[in-house]
Order: C-alpha cells, then sequence, then structure tokens
C-alpha cells in the first residue's frame, strides 16, 4: 500500500509540475498548452503510460520512486522574448517542486511540536516533501530533454545552438546516464534540503 502511496504523490506532483511549465507559456502569450487542455489537474491529459507508471512501479522496486509526466508543449514563435520565455518556462516547474516541499516542509516544522498531530500525517508529508526535492534536484541536471538544459542554453549564447541540437538528439540515452549514474551524484543533496525546509533530520 505505501508504495501505491508513494506513486500517487509522485502522479499528482509531476502533474503540477507540468502544469506550472503550462501555465508559464501561457502567461508569457502562448495558448499551446491551453488549447491542448494541458492547463487541467486531469491526470488523463498529464500522465504518460511508461514514465508515470511502468517506470514507478520498477523503480519503487529499488527503493525510489521515480516517473515523469508528459511534457508540456509551446510554441518558442508565440513569445515575445524567446531566451527569456525559454527560461522561465522551463524554471516554472522545478519551482512549483521547491514551493511544494517549502509548504510542506513548513507544515512538519510547526506540526513535530504539536503534541496532538499524528504520526502517519508526519510521514506523508514527509513523502511529499522528499519526491518534490527529488523531482527539483532531478529536472534542474542540465541535461537533456531535462529542464536544467533548458535554462542552461537559455543563458549560453546563440552560437551554442547547434551543440543543443547534437545534445538533444540523444536525450534517452543522457536519460538513462542520468537515472543510472549521475543520480547517486547528485542525490545526497536531498537530505541536506529536506532538513532545510523541515529543520529534521531526513
Amino acid at each position: 500500500m505505501s508504495t501505491i502511496f508513494l506513486i500517487v504523490i509522485l502522479i499528482i506532483s509531476v502533474i503540477i509540475h507540468e502544469l506550472s511549465h503550462g501555465y508559464m507559456a501561457d502567461r508569457l502569450g502562448d495558448p499551446t498548452p491551453r488549447l491542448q487542455g494541458r492547463l487541467t489537474l486531469n491526470p488523463l491529459k498529464h500522465l504518460d503510460p511508461v514514465g508515470s507508471v511502468v517506470v514507478p512501479l520498477i523503480t519503487s522496486l529499488w527503493g525510489v520512486t521515480f516517473g515523469w509526466a508528459k511534457p508540456v508543449e509551446y510554441n518558442p514563435n508565440n513569445i515575445q522574448n524567446k531566451r527569456q520565455g525559454e527560461f522561465l518556462i522551463a524554471a516554472a516547474g522545478p519551482a512549483s517542486n521547491l514551493i511544494i516541499a517549502l509548504i510542506f516542509g513548513t507544515i512538519i516544522r510547526f506540526a513535530i511540536g504539536m503534541n496532538n498531530v499524528s504520526a502517519p500525517f508526519i510521514q506523508v508529508c514527509t513523502y511529499i516533501v522528499v519526491i518534490n526535492i527529488m523531482l527539483a534536484i532531478f529536472n534542474l541536471i542540465p541535461l537533456p530533454p531535462l529542464d536544467g538544459s533548458k535554462l542552461l542554453f537559455a543563458l549560453l549564447p546563440n552560437q551554442y545552438g547547434r551543440l543543443r541540437m547534437t545534445l538533444e538528439m540523444y536525450a534517452p540515452l543522457f536519460i538513462l546516464i542520468v537515472v543510472f549514474f549521475l543520480w547517486k551524484i547528485v542525490s545526497p543533496i536531498i537530505p541536506f534540503a529536506f532538513r532545510l525546509f523541515t529543520g529534521v533530520v531526513l
């Protein structure tokens, strides 16, 4: 039951992540996410059969629940400042996860000092904080197709456009590299961030 519960939290978190991308694009002048029906919390509009179901079930067997939703599409030609727009749209996803982690981390801070708060409630909040920290850190890794790469190339000069196109051709390979190799390097940030948000040791 705890595995299913973790997957539900993960699915909700990745939906909010993608929804944030869509809302930012819409706010900057691109109606594509809205026209595609992505500005909704309806899971059917966001879930990816592999990333939202198969991968979370498999990775949960390793003790880490991981997954993703369908990426939100947007048309950069509808945005006045394309570079700034790409940066803001890419940043919106990880930022939403960090805001969720901050909110529930603050709840944990206050709840721990209250005698009438149940342990299961604290545990649920802990799951939410950890999963959203994990999603933010993962997506900020600067490799395609992750948000971190979009943030990086939005800051780099246009001369790196060809390099970007080349790297994006190998996006599936980079995902495998991140999941199986790089994640072990960056994942120790999670306990540090958890203590920063909650004031307690994970």
